[in-house]
């Protein structure tokens, strides 16, 4: 098994990146492979296209994602968010049943919005949405800070022991005969006013 996670911050090794971490460390100690692909100023230097194409393809072999992103003007950065628009077009069908979550990374407040936003991408491709025992955040300035969040740091370590857990959960289902749901049709409505 493996869980590609995502981050969306401007700086390849900051603290969105020691959050992540912090989750793959749980993940690997429970026998799942992970990759960190740096999102962050690839999505907007011209590598936008190259970048959503590769990730779309390892999608398809990940059994589950984690999406990071710090808090930029209380959301998450126009970064992940631009490689995200593009990004669900793309791996849509990859995504699907696949476990996901959600992290956000803050010196001070905007992380619940951040959560919100970034939740919305996963939801919306039936990705069950994977959590731990408080809201998917940790907060500081630098890395160090990070660490020093010692709420936060259990909340990483808790989301990635509940994402092995799923994921081990789901190859168990499958294993005993447990189907998918079948793709639902889309109904669209117009609404006249």
């Amino acid at each position: 098994m493996k869980v590609l996670l995502l981050n969306g911050s401007r700086k390849e090794k900051g603290c969105t990146y020691t959050a992540l971490s912090l989750v793959a460390k749980q993940l690997e100690a429970a026998g799942i492979d992970t990759e960190i692909i740096y999102i962050g100023l690839n999505a907007i230097n011209g590598k936008l296209d190259e970048l959503v194409k590769d990730v779309a393809a390892k999608m398809q072999d990940a059994d589950g994602l984690v999406v990071g992103s710090p808090v930029y003007y209380a959301s998450p950065s126009g970064e992940i968010q631009v490689f995200l628009d593009r990004f669900a077009g793309v791996a849509g069908a990859a995504l699907r049943h696949k476990p996901a979550a959600a992290i956000a990374s803050a010196r001070r407040a905007g992380t619940s919005t951040t959560l919100d936003v970034l939740n919305k991408y996963l939801m919306y491709n039936e990705m069950p949405v994977v959590s731990s025992n408080y809201w998917n955040m940790v907060h500081g300035n630098t890395p160090e800070e990070v660490l020093q969040d010692k709420e936060g740091v259990q909340i990483m370590e808790t989301l990635g022991k509940n994402m092995a857990w799923l994921l081990k959960s789901i190859e168990a289902g499958k294993k005993a005969g447990v189907e998918e749901p079948a793709k639902p049709v889309k109904v669209m409505t117009n609404f006249i006013r």
